[in-house]
């Protein structure tokens, strides 16, 4: 996100430092959640498996999120053509109750709509926010359309040498 709080895939400056992160990141988990939005665009990642980047730690992350599994929640996709992907068969809320009930590694939550449902469900056990420095002055808000005030515990911090910092936070 951005720093005026903005969600913004083109605003970011996703660098070799970030890419490797979120690389690591992803084969920490045992999957990601998608709203179609986020799903569709992170498909970009498909075309970097089949035509490679100059830069390897975009292929590393292509190989990353390729691999993990994805469970998209949309309204309007009827299938999906990703092999590491498929559609949700239950509410978002049942899915992820039933998905928290089981052993297993970390479950990302890859789309600004999910994370703004799942808030409000008090459903996310932990935030990890990375905010570029840079204003947009318009976009999506992060936190929008939240039903109560929320007051977080900070954990840590990552900076890059971009200047991008990724705070972690927990519910208070």
């Amino acid at each position: 996100m951005t720093l005026d709080g903005f969600c913004d895939h083109t605003a970011g400056l996703p660098d070799e430092e970030v890419h490797q992160h979120y690389t690591k990141l992803l084969g920490q988990g045992d999957l990601i959640l998608y709203g179609r939005t986020t799903y569709q665009l992170m498909e970009f990642w498909r075309t970097v498996l089949e035509h490679p980047s100059d830069e390897k730690s975009m292929n590393d992350f292509a190989i990353a999120i390729d691999k993990i599994p994805k469970i998209v929640f949309s309204h309007t996709l009827k299938d999906v053509d990703w092999d590491s992907a498929s559609l949700s068969d239950q509410p978002l809320e049942e899915m992820v109750l039933k998905l928290k009930q089981q052993p297993g590694r970390d479950i990302f939550v890859g789309s600004r709509s999910l994370i703004v449902q799942l808030t409000n469900l008090h459903l996310i056990d932990e935030y990890q926010l990375c905010v570029y420095p840079v204003i947009v002055g318009k976009g999506l808000p992060l936190f929008e359309n939240l039903n109560e005030r929320t007051i977080f515990k900070f954990l840590k911090t990552k900076t890059f040498t971009s200047g991008a910092m990724l705070n972690y936070y927990q519910r208070a």
